[in-house]
Order: structure tokens, then sequence, then C-alpha cells
């Protein structure tokens, strides 16, 4: 597939634009920067990769999974501002799951510490981080909302901040946990996964194709509840002073 494909695959994009003008939905705007931003994007990380791959240095590598984990971050980060200290939670849950999967990974031999292997992988497991955040973040934040006034009779019967916020947090890392069970249980009958769908298209036999996304699905799976128990239980402390009284979500 070349740039001529590239160029006839505008129609996909022609078609919600014409049907948003249509009717009218003020979404015009939005399909436009969103298809341009995701041609030059792409089109410069595919040029960066190509460097990349054709160095010999993991430097180059590792700068890459950097610039990934930053750009996942400040995306949650602008969507968590009311949550004290969001920031770093956020830095370090990305990076330590990041990392702890990708030494589990190393050390097993399922991957070899080549940048073929390592960036794609990095870059699914970083993806789903900020997807499954942005949704713990959100639930999390309108469940204290709601619960503020039980928040408070908790503790003012002499429970401790985990327990007065219990409710909460389970909630929340069950609303981003969601998605990941449920996408899994109707995987292949649905819809056959990008992952898989690539490497057959690719030229890959499908069994080989069937194996590495059942590698990447139990890795998103992991990533998923990671990622939503460490955000959860390292933010919800902030949400309290030294005298654990519950001081609450930033204003807006």
């Amino acid at each position: 597939m070349g740039f001529q494909e590239l160029l006839l695959s505008g129609i996909f994009v022609i078609i919600p634009l014409v049907i948003a003008v249509v009717l009218k939905l003020g979404l015009t705007k939005d399909i436009v920067i969103a298809s341009v931003r995701s041609i030059i994007q792409l089109l410069i990380v595919g040029m960066i990769l190509t460097l990349v791959f054709d160095s010999s240095s993991s430097i180059y590598m590792i700068l890459m999974i950097i610039v990934m984990i930053a750009a996942a971050s400040q995306n949650v980060i602008q969507k968590g501002t009311r949550i004290p200290g969001i920031k770093w939670i956020i830095i370090l849950t990305l990076t330590a799951v990041e990392v702890v999967s990708m030494v589990i990974m190393l050390l097993t031999g399922i991957l070899d510490f080549v940048p073929e292997q390592i960036i794609p992988i990095s870059g699914m497991i970083i993806g789903n981080c900020m997807v499954l955040s942005l949704l713990f973040v959100s639930k999390f934040t309108d469940e204290l909302e709601n619960s503020e006034e039980m928040i408070e009779l908790i503790l003012s019967f002499g429970g401790e901040p985990k327990d007065a916020v219990a409710r909460s947090l389970k909630s929340a890392i069950q609303t981003s946990m969601i998605p990941t069970i449920e996408s899994q249980k109707t995987i292949g009958l649905v819809q056959l996964p990008g992952m898989m769908s690539g490497l057959i298209i690719g030229g890959a036999a499908p069994m080989e194709a069937v194996i590495y996304q059942l590698l990447i699905l139990f890795l998103l799976l992991t990533s998923a509840t990671v990622a939503s128990v460490m955000i959860g239980y390292l933010s919800y402390p902030k949400l309290f002073n030294s005298r654990l009284q519950y001081t609450g979500l930033k204003n807006e």
C-alpha cells in the first residue's frame, strides 16, 4: 500500500464529513482537525520509527518510549487536575506498568530487546493504560463528588480514609476494567483484533497471529488492572490532610 492508496482512503473521511454537514452535527471542524492531525502525526512517527529501526542504538528506542509515556501522561493529567498530586501518580503508574511488563517479557524470552518488538508492544501497553486511566479518573471524580456527605459521615464515626472512599474507589476501578474484560469475551467472534489482522495481512500464519494476539490480550488485562489499582490507591490519600480530614477535590 502506497501514497496513492492513502489518497484514495480519503473517501472514508469525506463520508462522515458530508454526513456531519448535512445533519448539522457541529463536528465538521473536529473531523477535519482529527484527520489532518492523524496523517501528520503518523507520517512523522513512521519516519522516526524508520530511523530507530535502522539504528543499532537502544538509546533511541528508550527515548521513543519516554516520549510515549510523557504524551499519554499529559493527556490523563489534563482530565484529572482536580485530584491532588495526580501528575506524578500518572507518570509513576504508566512507567511502572511499562517497565514491569517489559521486564517480565524479556526475562521469559517472550520478546527480544529489539525496537521492532519493544516499541509496538510498548505503544499498546501505554496507550491502553492511558485510556483506562482516563476512565478511572473520570469515574473516581464523579463518585467522590456524589459521595462527599457519605465520606464525611464515615469519618465522623471513626472510619479510616480508606473505608470512607472504598465504595468510590471500587466503583472507579471496576468501571475502568470492564471495557477490557468485555472486549475479551467477544474477541474473535465479533471482530478480529488489530494486531492479529495486521499480522495476517502481513503474511503471518493465522495460528501465529492468534498466539501473538493472545499475548497482547493478557498483557492489556494486566495493565488495565495494575494501572487502575495503582492510580486509585496512590491518589486517595491525597484527598485527606495529616489529621485524616477529607479535603476533597480541587475546585475547577
